[in-house]
C-alpha cells in the first residue's frame, strides 16, 4: 500500500479534506464530501484504501449523479482543451498522452469522434489516458463507439474511477 506524499487524509477536517480531494472526481466535490461523512481512519492515509472508498461512493450513487459526473468531464482534444479551459489535472493528463501535439487531421478525427459519440450516447467519451498515446486513444474511441449505451455508461464510470486513482497517486 502507498501512502500520500502531500497529506494524511485522516488528520484533515471536513473543509480541508473536501478542498484537497474535491477535484479527484472532475468538478464533483460530492464524492469527497460523502467519503468524509462516512468517517475516516488511519487506513485512509493509504492511497488504495481511500480510492476504494471514494470509488464505492461513485458506484453506489444514483444513475443521475453518475451521469452528471460523466458529463463534468471534458471532451478529449475538445474545444475546452484547445481554449485552455481544462482543470489542471485534465490538462496534465491530456498532455501526457500527447493530445496537445495532435496534427490538424488528428484534431479533426477527435472532433468527429467526440461529436458522433455524444450524439449516440449523450455523454462524452471517457478514458483514463495516462499511459496511453493519442493513437491508442483514437483506436479505443473507434472501437467503443460501437458499444451499447449501458456498456459505455458502465465503462465511463469505471474509467472515471481509474482517473481518480491516477490523481490520488500523484498526491
Amino acid at each position: 500500500m502507498s501512502l500520500f506524499k502531500t497529506c494524511q487524509p485522516s488528520t484533515l477536517d471536513r473543509d480541508e479534506f473536501v478542498d484537497t480531494f474535491a477535484d479527484i472526481y472532475e468538478h464533483s466535490p460530492w464524492v469527497a464530501e460523502q467519503t468524509f461523512d462516512q468517517g475516516l481512519t488511519a487506513a485512509d492515509n493509504e492511497i488504495e484504501q481511500l480510492h476504494a472508498r471514494m470509488s464505492a461512493v461513485l458506484l453506489n450513487a444514483d444513475r443521475q449523479a453518475q451521469l452528471d459526473l460523466i458529463n463534468a468531464h471534458p471532451d478529449l482534444a475538445g474545444k475546452a482543451a484547445q481554449r485552455g479551459e481544462l482543470t489542471q489535472a485534465s490538462t496534465k493528463e491530456q498532455a501526457g498522452a500527447g493530445i496537445d501535439q495532435c496534427t490538424a487531421d488528428e484534431f479533426a478525427r477527435f472532433t468527429a469522434l467526440n461529436n458522433a459519440y455524444k450524439e449516440k450516447f449523450a455523454f462524452p467519451f471517457i478514458m483514463a489516458v495516462k499511459g496511453s498515446n493519442r493513437h491508442q486513444i483514437l483506436a479505443a474511441f473507434e472501437a467503443r463507439i460501437h458499444n451499447d449505451y449501458d456498456t459505455e455508461f458502465d465503462r465511463a464510470v469505471n474509467e472515471i474511477n481509474k482517473i481518480a486513482l491516477f490523481r490520488l497517486s500523484d498526491m
